[in-house]
């Protein structure tokens, strides 16, 4: 039996001590903040609770192995998951709208050729059919199995290239493409463009610059489903913490750990704020790599000076979030989608203002891509005369707009819910107050990594050139978003009990 210490307390490190408590190690976790989750946050006041993170959980699959792996008690057992129907509800910049059903390719191929024309759904299903085969390609390298020594490999992008029609017919198209490219490409109405985009939005992740393998983000919403935890996603954060302590993990919150301790030239334990120290066999940093870089007094710990490091490179840097938190007079209606997205009118213009025109010019988009949540939770609201609404625009969280001030930021929250009145109407006038959270740097996460691009997209390696040091969550192997941090838990723990050489679930 080892002890291990874990820095932080997110989805992925909490993943990662269950696993490991399960298999008979002595876990205790660090954490700086006040409480666990990471991104999995959530406001409350006077009766109404918001997510302030994700608000939908994709690929519940990785929470269900979790939750059987490390105890008798399955994941619905406690929590109570829903599936989301519609899935989404898409309004354009032409006005015109779509209700996408959840999991059904027949059933979005059927609503996308009645909201925008004969032909529109069978092209969007031909791009997914595509896009399953790059899932199927990068699956287990990308999900489920530690990053390869020869990450390169993943550089190459899976998506298959369209094959030409007429005399030259066995030829294909560019055998790589951005999936901004891949939508004009393929797609060419100017909604199925903005729909596809929007998932990499979501993401943070620019369609100009992103891999065409990027086509797997709503392939894998559309083929396993948008799901929803009564109470928020904050009750899966809730539940996986409590399944930590009934695993008898040790959590110390408020307090931060200043250091990794280094012996006979592996990791041995954490140094603390206060001047303790922490001995242990393993250590688990659930931080962005800048942080661990300074917790290993500056030694980059995955790569030497004549390696080319995967992911985080130039122009691959999170992106944030505007959220505003409406809590609203008045019932929610029965027949109110849960998720709405109300795509920007100049998508030009919004992918300029996020991630530069170009030159590094960044201008404000004055109508941005919001995403309206309205979940009918009663766990989120004081009675059912009121409800709790959540809007979310993707935004740079380092100009061109200053965060700090806050009239510049009111305005901003004013025209987000200006907008929103396309999903909700008569939103303001049912407004009884809004709080309006800006991007933060401890709340940037990247995006789950893709294949292609030369590896600019993946994300460093869990296990580490340190013995004994590995890093897991969203900044690591396979990248943000809660279903890939619990992987990256799922993969740490694979490679503390059952050695470096690990391969990966079979």
């Amino acid at each position: 039996m080892a002890r291990i210490a874990v820095i932080g307390a997110g989805m992925g490190a909490m993943a990662a001590a269950a696993r490991l408590a399960v298999a008979g190690h002595r876990v205790a976790v660090f954490e700086r903040g006040a409480t666990h989750g990471g991104a999995l946050r959530q406001l409350k006041r006077d009766g109404f609770a918001f997510d302030t993170g994700p608000g939908l959980l994709h690929l519940p699959a990785v929470y269900r192995d979790l939750f059987l792996k490390t105890g008798r008690e399955p994941l619905e057992s406690c929590v109570e998951l829903t599936q989301v129907d519609p899935a989404a509800r898409h309004v354009f910049a032409d006005g015109t709208a779509v209700s996408l059903p959840n999991a059904s390719r027949a059933g979005v191929l059927a609503a996308l050729d009645e909201a925008l024309g004969a032909g529109a759904g069978e092209r969007w299903s031909d791009l997914v059919s595509r896009a399953r085969e790059a899932w199927d390609a990068t699956r287990r390298p990308l999900l489920e199995e530690p990053l390869w020594p020869d990450w390169r490999v993943l550089g190459r992008d899976p998506y298959p290239a369209v094959r030409k029609r007429g005399l030259f017919g066995r030829g294909k198209g560019p055998t790589t493409a951005t999936l901004a490219e891949v939508a004009r490409r393929e797609l060419a109405d100017p909604r199925l463009i903005a729909l596809l985009e929007s998932h990499a939005l979501a993401y943070g992740f620019d369609p100009r610059s992103a891999p065409a393998s990027a086509v797997v983000l709503p392939y894998m919403e559309q083929t396993f489903g948008s799901w929803y935890p009564r109470g928020g996603m904050r009750a899966l954060a809730d539940a996986l913490y409590e399944r930590c302590v009934a695993r008898k993990v040790e959590f110390s919150f408020g307090t931060a750990v200043t250091g990794i301790v280094e012996k006979d030239g592996r990791a041995a334990g954490v140094e603390l704020a206060d001047g303790r120290v922490s001995e242990a066999e393993f250590v688990v940093a659930g931080v962005d790599p800048v942080r661990l870089v300074e917790l290993c007094q500056g030694r980059e710990p995955w790569w030497g000076a004549d390696d080319v490091r995967p992911g985080l490179g130039p122009g691959d840097r999170a992106t944030g979030r505007l959220t505003v938190c409406l809590a609203l007079r008045g019932a929610r209606p029965g027949n109110a989608a849960h998720r709405t997205v109300v795509h920007a009118a100049d998508r030009t213009a919004e992918l300029a203002g996020v991630f530069g025109d170009g030159s590094g010019l960044r201008t404000p988009c004055d109508r941005p891509t919001v995403t309206v949540l309205r979940p009918d939770d009663p766990a989120t609201r004081p009675d059912d005369a009121h409800e709790a609404v959540t809007l979310t625009a993707t935004v740079a969280p380092h100009g061109p707009i200053d965060w700090t001030d806050g009239e510049a930021v009111a305005a901003d929250a004013e025209r987000m819910t200006e907008i929103a009145e396309a999903a909700v109407p008569g939103l303001r006038e049912r407004v009884l107050w809004r709080e309006v959270l800006p991007p933060t740097d401890d709340a940037l996460v990247p995006g789950p990594a893709l294949a292609g691009q030369e590896g600019r997209f993946l994300r460093p390696a869990n296990r580490t050139r340190i013995p004994g040091l590995y890093a897991v969550g969203g900044w690591s192997h396979p990248g943000g978003g809660p279903a890939h941090a619990g992987m990256s838990g799922a993969i740490v723990a694979g490679l503390i009990v059952n050695g470096d050489d690990w391969h990966g679930s079979t």
